[in-house]
């Protein structure tokens, strides 16, 4: 078990040992505590976009779902004729130069897996730079934009805001509750007070604190030959490799348990390089990988390989919340 592993394992299991990196915590709840006063007291420089931001982060370390969420928000602001643009940290990415306009021709070692598949779902403008202001006045310079949608950037405090949407896995929750190094929270746990609406994915309803979305299967798509088929296309009880490289692979390989086949599960790093000889298993069954990794892989994909596609259902009063959202920060003419 590699040591990213071992630490996540402890900081949503509980060890003994975390107590010894109690000091260092306390070093970076500093650090963030100050970064963030800083923000409110209007310190610095801090870029007010024109059109407003909506931000979709999250206060842990790891997948939360925030890719399929985006993806939706993305198409429920053009069913409401809204001209929507994304920004992204771009993480992994080696463009050459910042910021950078994703192409969905694009490979994933210069856009990144995550933007990649953003632009290649759905043909949104989308810019990558660390500098998401930059970002955000490089994408405004080449596009006539009603709404920006930052995709992370929860603590990227020389961006302002007009609203945070944060993601929480429903499952794993806050882990120990503690900050980095000692617990999974990019920020204190207080954070969470302060920010416009919580999303729990996976949850079975909405919650006292936050609303439910889940992650539901919607095709098998060929990375060879792009060709889909239904989520019922092998048969129950079929054996099939199941690559993840997310911040939560177990999530992806209970989910084709609930499919009703039978994953081989092959869990990477969040992220993680591909190769045909690293994904070259025994014995030779269909793999299924997320389509966050089918990006990287098309290149050199074998006949039987395939993604599954899902789509982020948000509940209902969420999607009445966020519609009211809108209402109140666009102009009146440019909605339905």
């Amino acid at each position: 078990m590699a040591m990213s592993d071992r630490l996540l394992k402890a900081w949503y299991e509980g060890h003994p040992a975390l107590v010894l990196l109690r000091p260092l915590e306390s070093l970076y709840r500093q650090v963030v505590l100050r970064k963030r006063a800083r923000f409110l007291a209007g310190e610095g420089e801090i870029y007010q976009s024109p059109v407003p931001v909506v931000v979709v982060g999250n206060v842990t370390v790891g997948g939360t779902g925030k890719t399929p969420l985006i993806l939706w928000l993305i198409e429920h602001c053009r069913r409401s004729g809204l001209r929507v643009g994304v920004v992204s940290r771009g993480y992994g990415a080696k463009p050459p130069s910042l910021p950078w306009r994703v192409d969905a021709s694009h490979s994933a070692d210069v856009a990144g897996d995550e933007p990649l598949l953003i632009v290649q779902r759905s043909g949104v403008p989308l810019m990558i730079d660390p500098d998401r202001s930059r970002a955000v006045k490089a994408l405004l310079a080449s596009e006539t934009l009603d709404l920006i949608l930052s995709d992370d950037g929860l603590q990227h405090y020389r961006l302002a805001r007009d609203l945070e949407l944060v993601l929480i896995d429903a499952a794993r929750g806050l882990g120990n509750r503690r900050c980095l190094p000692a617990g999974p929270l990019r920020e204190p746990v207080e954070r969470l007070h302060s920010v416009d609406a919580l999303l729990y994915n996976g949850a079975e309803s909405d919650r006292e604190d936050g609303f439910a979305f889940r992650l539901t299967p919607t095709a098998l798509v060929n990375l060879k030959t792009a060709e889909r088929k239904a989520v019922d296309h092998f048969p129950v009880g079929q054996p099939v490799h199941a690559v993840a490289g997310i911040g939560n692979p177990q999530r992806f390989f209970n989910t084709l348990q609930t499919l009703h086949w039978h994953p081989i599960p092959h869990a990477f790093a969040d992220h993680a390089p591909y190769s045909a000889e690293v994904l070259n298993f025994t014995p030779s069954l269909p793999l299924v990988m997320t389509e966050k990794d089918a990006v990287k892989c098309r290149a050199f994909a074998q006949p039987d390989w395939w993604y599954l596609a899902v789509d982020a259902v948000p509940s209902p009063a969420f999607v009445a919340w966020f519609d009211t959202q809108l209402m109140r920060l666009l102009p009146a003419r440019l909605l339905p």
